[in-house]
């Protein structure tokens, strides 16, 4: 039985954006009740109707065409508004005044506050400078920068020309940075001069020097003030310029705004690259904007004056969805460094002090917090926050009590999936429905999201491949250098003729929601059973001394046998004791043959630079195969910890 956390007030869903929008499409309010699920029968039996519709109720600028859809012979065939002309920056820029458009906290103390108007006047700035370099349509612009407020106004900037934006984190090694840029030629790299993290200074200036000399097409750095204004930027070589020279020509006004097509490039995204070259995938215009704008205003209930708060880099994806919410009219909350410096509660100390409304964090976090014995609710006034926002990982379902136990229990907890690939979510959040333990809210509107079993059968209620089975606006136009959509078509069309899957192993349950067993080519094939990795998770992780696990197959006489590494508390040591704890937990919550063959105590687990936990690279590692690209990897000294283990030899 699925276990209910949370329930909208009916006063509470009837004020939604998404109850709005159900009384102007005449679908799905019963009285006065919002019914989801008819909403989401309505998006997927009536494409042109749906996205026509939310193109009219998000008020997006300008033209839409008198053409909405145009189905193909392949999901990559269809089309979108193919008469549009749109500006993706125009959109997001349209709000004006001098109440905040972004608040920004720095790790060190700093706040920032940035005016609508403030961040229109040095859009256009940027935008007139750029111009002078030459920049015009389909030009690739890079950022290796902090998430900060002169980020939200390169990217705005660049895009206001029509041309793209691609960015990465500056944790980033040099070998990382070009294997994602160097692949798309940059005419452009804007970078910090540095950035701090965990209370330690870091500088960017010779990578980007690095960059340069390493990529031709850069013509120019941009060096962005961060931590230090007044650094010697020479480590950055001779095409570098400060900030403040760049744009010193030119005088504010109201930026231009170049109108493009609907599938004109936007962004250039980056998969993690943990298994070769980081795939360069290519995000349209209209794409990108519609399907944001879907989710934060009918999906997640952002309203014009709601303060969005996400802990990202910017070289994740959700850095680009957030930074969207401005075309909703919503605040933006920033923060740069450390979740936990000088102490866990600094992201519920901004939340609390800004008002925020909407609060977005990673499953890991949450469940590093619940470690931690964070408890927001007893130390903090989250009077303002409506919505709590999770991903990166499944979010377990103790990390759903923790949520409503120590951090408010009136409040809307998320758990959103989709990923890089369409920039967006498959599933994630309902304003109007209950929230059920260890579940996924809802199927995303527009999305005919399915779950496949191996022969291309639809199931519910027993695990398999989470598919969409419609074309979508957000779907990638394609991979860079990828002429004939070969590599595109390898990634997610190869498994089912005609529909995209996605690689998520998952349910779909009776209440319309879905639950998460880990990614499909990690899942765990013991005696020929499938085993999502999430299933393990959920049960060792509740165990206090545990911090963190990470589960693989090993290839083992014939057959693969279940291998669990613990991450355990300082001073804590793996016991016979502690061994026969969780296979216990695990053989009682889960079943016998979840149970490991092997439990291994570690120092450290590798993740990306997004905090996702490696189980492909460490299985290489295991078998003794290469890791085609450590670069990718936040922490890839860690992998060392599982070469040529003795116990994994018996």
């Amino acid at each position: 039985m699925a276990t209910e956390l949370w329930r909208p007030s009916p006063e509470r869903a009837r004020a939604s954006l998404l109850a709005s929008f159900m009384e102007q499409v005449g679908v799905g309010l019963q009285g006065d009740t919002p019914d989801y699920d008819a909403l989401w029968q309505y998006s997927i039996d009536d494409t042109a109707g749906f996205w026509r519709a939310l193109w009219d109720f998000a008020g997006v600028i300008d033209t839409p065409g008198d053409v909405t859809f145009q189905p193909g012979e392949h999901l990559t065939k269809a089309r979108f508004f193919p008469d549009a002309r749109l500006n993706f920056a125009e959109n997001l820029l349209k709000t004006r005044g001098d109440s905040p458009a972004i608040i920004w906290h720095g790790e060190g103390g700093t706040r920032q506050q940035v005016s609508w108007d403030e961040l229109r006047a040095l859009v256009s700035r940027l935008q007139q400078a750029l111009r002078a370099e030459g920049i015009q349509p389909g030009d690739r612009v890079a950022g290796y920068l902090p998430n900060m407020p002169l980020a939200v106004a390169a990217m705005l900037a660049v895009t206001s020309l029509g041309a793209v934006w691609s960015s990465s984190s500056p944790d980033f090694g040099i070998n990382g940075v070009y294997d994602r840029f160097g692949q798309i030629e940059p005419k452009l790299l804007f970078c910090a001069e540095g950035y701090d993290y965990n209370g330690k200074n870091f500088s960017s200036l010779q990578i980007a020097g690095e960059l340069a000399g390493r990529i031709p097409s850069i013509r120019r750095i941009v060096v962005m003030p961060h931590l230090d204004a007044g650094v010697d930027i020479a480590p950055a070589g001779d095409k570098a310029v400060r900030l403040a020279d760049f744009i010193a020509p030119f005088e504010a006004a109201e930026p231009e705004y170049t109108r493009v097509g609907f599938r004109d490039p936007l962004y250039i995204m980056f998969s993690s690259g943990t298994t070769g070259l980081p795939k360069c995938i290519i995000h349209t215009v209209g794409g990108t904007l519609l399907q944001h704008l879907k989710e934060h205003m009918l999906q997640t209930d952002e309203k014009p004056g709601d303060r969005l708060f996400y802990f990202t880099t910017c070289g994740w994806m959700m850095w680009n969805w957030q930074v969207s919410a401005l075309a909703a009219g919503v605040t933006l909350v920033q923060y740069d460094g450390s979740p936990f410096y000088p102490d866990g509660n600094r992201l519920a100390d901004i939340a609390g002090a800004e008002n925020v409304t909407h609060f977005g964090t990673s499953a890991k976090y949450l469940d590093a917090c619940n470690k931690a014995g964070i408890r927001p609710r007893e130390t903090h006034d989250l009077g303002a926050l409506r919505t709590i926002l999770s991903t990166g990982s499944p979010l377990v379902p103790e990390g759903f009590d923790y949520v409503y136990r120590d951090w408010k229990n009136d409040v809307c907890l998320s758990s959103i999936a989709g990923g890089t690939d369409i920039i967006a979510c498959f599933v994630g959040g309902s304003p109007v429905s209950p929230v059920y333990r260890g579940q996924c809210q809802k199927r995303m509107l527009g999305m005919n999201v399915q779950v496949f079993d191996e022969n291309g059968n639809s199931l519910q209620g027993q695990p398999g491949e989470l598919v969409c089975t419609n074309a979508h606006p957000s779907m990638p136009s394609g991979f860079w250098n990828d002429p004939d959509g070969s590599r595109y078509h390898a990634a997610y069309f190869e498994r089912f003729e005609n529909v995209w899957c996605h690689g998520d192993w998952v349910t779909l349950t009776d209440e319309g929601g879905m639950i998460f067993h880990g990614r499909s080519d990690a899942t765990l094939n013991p005696g020929g059973v499938r085993i999502g990795t999430a299933e393990i998770y959920r049960q060792v992780e509740r165990i206090d001394e545990v911090l963190e696990s990470l589960v693989i197959g090993q290839q083992w006489e014939g057959d693969v046998r279940v291998v669990l590494f613990v991450r355990l508390r300082e001073g804590v040591d793996l016991s016979d004791d502690l061994v026969r704890r969780i296979r216990a937990e695990i053989r009682k919550n889960a079943s016998p043959r979840h149970v490991p063959a092997k439990i291994i105590a570690v120092a450290d687990i590798p993740r990306t630079k997004s905090g996702k936990i490696t189980e492909l690279a460490v299985r290489d590692i295991v078998h003794g195969r290469p890791v085609k690209n450590k670069e990718a990897l936040a922490n890839p000294e860690a992998l060392e910890l599982f070469r040529d283990l003795p116990e994994l030899q018996v």
